[in-house]
């Protein structure tokens, strides 16, 4: 797309070095945005030129590799910089004189703490850069949206004063994944599965999105949010939406955000459920941030109707793991049938089922089958699909405000009774109250397979 301006607010911090640049060049490399983009950055850090051409390339080479240093070079001309902090007007005056004389489409992209959204939106306000003469003016902002369900409130308002909702694009990177958007596929295009996609046939479902490193530099970013709000309240849920979303008439925006939205008006939270966890020597100070949580939720109604779901996340778990097991109910023993949705690492999906023994005897054990992506192709990165999604106005795989507020209301009523954050040793998967959790219903977590789509 030619005439295309890209405004990144924070363009210094780790979201835009390890994900936001590298995505910009795979999309301006490939030429699927035009060799003359402008791309502003703002930041309040003061860099000289050297230090900011030094920070893109290093952006770049991590996650593509050695590339050839006169494509960086050509890449680096694209950018300005606009240094100053973000509060003050004269930024903007600044942005505006140079949106002014690019002229074409904007994009503006907040890779910054939500507390500076306000006066951001209200300085591009003044300077009259929320309309466009020359083209469209867009909106992306990262999760999470709010802290709780008042505050997203509040913050889709505040947006709704500046912008129409075509306009926001509010961010789950999850959601842009191949591997959570192939559960749809998996799901609508094969009846066989879809047939036995109900509570006659499955008997409960876990989720788990681990990491099994810390918190690392983000201390204070955890200590005002903690894990579940930083996943529980979006990656998690998401993952649960699309395994549990009704098939939807048409595979668009409106189609499969109605769907999401039906499982989450019929998800009931169980406070008592619900256990929180702080890994050892995280903090001396903040004794009540949560790096892991667990517990237990389940539909009111629908063909799913009580099926128990358990979920689990958490930092320095044993693994770096996400993924979804449907264990459906077997005659033979239990878990004999659970099929696995591995969102990352080794991306793929995998069905365990009984098969015979070799020999004369009739003596069934555990087998399986799998499917994995590295088998047919490099999938694609998130960030360079949400973006793409953002230029072309695609909003199928963003999140609506109605959206994010009905999961802040989940999880409000999630933490609507204070519980106790418990320690837990780093390596481990978690408090063992996580264990009894799902132990009291004669049930046990499953261990992340290390066989999945071993590469």
């Amino acid at each position: 797309m030619s005439n295309l301006n890209i405004v990144i607010f924070g363009v210094t911090g780790n979201l835009a070095e390890i994900k936001l640049i590298p995505a910009l060049f795979e999309l301006w490399k490939k030429e699927q945005i035009a060799r003359d983009v402008n791309i502003f950055g703002l930041s309040h850090r003061s860099r000289t030129q050297d230090e900011l051409r030094i920070f893109v390339s290093k952006a770049v080479m991590l996650k593509h590799g050695d590339i050839d240093g006169n494509l960086l070079m050509k890449f680096f001309e694209r950018f300005k910089f606009l240094s100053g902090g973000l509060s003050e007007e004269s930024v903007y005056k600044n942005l505006k004189k140079n949106l002014d004389s690019s002229k074409g489409n904007i994009i503006f992209y907040l890779a910054t703490h939500p507390v500076l959204y306000e006066g951001i939106f209200e300085n591009l306000d003044k300077e009259k850069l929320n309309n466009n003469p020359n083209g469209f003016v867009k909106i992306m902002i990262e999760k999470p949206i709010g802290n709780d369900f008042e505050s997203a409130k509040k913050l889709n308002l505040m947006l709704r004063k500046y912008y129409k909702e075509s306009q926001i694009f509010r961010i789950d990177h999850y959601l842009a994944k191949d591997t959570v958007q192939n559960i749809l596929a998996f799901r609508f295009h094969n009846e066989v599965f879809e047939s036995v996609w109900n509570k006659e046939k499955i008997d409960h479902i876990q989720i788990t999105v681990a990491e099994s490193f810390g918190v690392e530099l983000r201390n204070a970013y955890y200590d005002s949010v903690g894990a579940l709000k930083d996943v529980g309240q979006n990656h998690a849920l998401q993952m649960l939406a699309f395994t549990l979303m009704s098939r939807p008439k048409r595979f668009d925006n409106k189609g499969i955000t109605s769907k999401r939205m039906g499982v989450f008006k019929n998800l009931v939270s169980e406070p008592e459920s619900l256990v929180l966890g702080q890994y050892e020597n995280y903090s001396n100070e903040k004794i009540d941030t949560n790096t892991f949580f667990a517990f237990k939720t389940k539909l009111v109604k629908g063909k799913f109707k009580n099926v128990p779901i358990y979920v689990r996340g958490g930092k320095k778990l044993k693994r770096t793991v996400a993924e979804i097991s449907v264990i459906f109910k077997s005659r033979f023993s239990d878990n004999a049938n659970v099929l696995t949705f591995r969102i990352q690492p080794n991306e793929g999906i995998i069905f365990q089922m009984a098969v015979k023994k070799p020999g004369l005897e009739m003596k069934c054990e555990n087998g399986s089958m799998q499917f994995c992506y590295h088998q047919i192709g490099k999938l694609s990165d998130a960030y360079v699909r949400l973006l793409m999604n953002a230029i072309t106005g695609e909003q199928t795989y963003f999140n609506d405000a109605e959206e994010i507020e009905s999961q802040w209301k989940f999880i409000d009523a999630l933490k609507a009774s204070e519980r106790k954050v418990i320690p837990y040793l780093p390596g481990s998967w978690g408090p063992k109250e996580a264990d009894g959790l799902i132990e009291k219903d004669g049930r046990s977590w499953l261990e992340p397979s290390e066989e999945i789509c071993r590469i």
